[in-house]
């Protein structure tokens, strides 16, 4: 079986994402007893509760290897594959860096609660961006979020709650309970805004002279498909035609500059859209 190049690139962005999610859990919050949600929080309570014997790298692989049971089934064998290379790489790093770190990067609880938020959020943003998954409740998000238009992020806030809140038991400080909901919320944000960062589009009306020439160069470079529209000048009341595009966000910059080399004189109208549903974009779920 041969591996694409974009499939390697794919598995080392997971791979960095999955790094950047471990050091924030190894150097702000486990070493800050911070309960955050997920597997990785479950992970945390049985590692203080058994007296620091157990790492929490291991119970991440134990628990996850029977969620990504689930998410074969449902979710499809890619999804798996890149599910279960997340959880094994994920555990490895948990467990390596939590055994070469042995305390927190910050003294003060309430920034090692933002600080890990953040980086477990990019983390998980970045390996969920790519098809795949830190485990967990992150599994049960993506699931969700197959058949509902519901953020990850929204979901692994509500489901995250208990897991927080269960730490009570383990340390008897309520404190501990409210910096855990201030890393949840940090981390289900930062989520949200990594998915939806790379799913922005934008929508151009472009009204030019050239405008045959202008799409078939548009067409050609972005790959994107236009529309052309009738319309009237009110002022001059002189017929021409408008091109409608939607692109993501990203592609913005392109499309400008290839405008500007048909037509540096054409008038150019941009929008941000709320969703893009249909072929090169987002499917149609209801």
């Amino acid at each position: 079986m041969r591996i694409s190049i974009s499939e390697i690139k794919s598995y080392a962005i997971i791979t960095l994402g999955l790094f950047i999610y471990s050091f924030g859990w190894t150097a702000f919050l486990i070493p800050s007893e911070i309960v955050a949600g997920g597997v990785g929080g479950i992970g945390t309570i049985i590692y203080y509760a058994t007296g620091k014997s157990i790492p929490v790298g291991y119970s991440f692989f134990a628990i996850n290897s029977v969620l990504i049971l689930i998410a074969l089934r449902i979710l499809g064998s890619r999804f798996g594959i890149k599910t279960i290379f997340a959880i094994v790489v994920g555990s490895v790093l948990l467990a390596l860096q939590q055994r070469w770190i042995t305390e927190p990067f910050v003294d003060d609880k309430f920034m090692a609660s933002i600080i890990g938020g953040i980086l477990a959020g990019v983390g998980v943003g970045i390996t969920i961006t790519q098809g795949g998954s830190t485990g967990g409740t992150d599994i049960v998000a993506m699931m969700i979020n197959k058949y509902r238009n519901i953020g990850p992020g929204r979901i692994i806030l509500y489901i995250d709650i208990f897991i927080i809140a269960s730490s009570y038991f383990i340390f008897k400080d309520i404190s501990t309970i409210v910096y855990g909901y201030v890393e949840m919320a940090i981390a289900a944000y930062t989520i949200d805004m990594m998915i939806s960062g790379s799913k922005q589009s934008a929508q151009l009306f472009i009204i030019s002279k050239n405008y045959e020439e202008v799409a078939a160069k548009l067409s050609e470079e972005t790959g994107r498909g236009l529309s052309m529209v009738h319309t009237t000048g009110w002022y001059t009341r002189e017929e021409t035609k408008m091109l409608m595009l939607v692109v993501r966000k990203h592609e913005t910059q392109h499309v400008f500059k290839v405008i500007k080399e048909v037509d540096p004189k054409a008038f150019i109208s941009m929008g941000s859209v709320m969703g893009v549903y249909g072929l090169g974009f987002e499917e149609i779920r209801a």
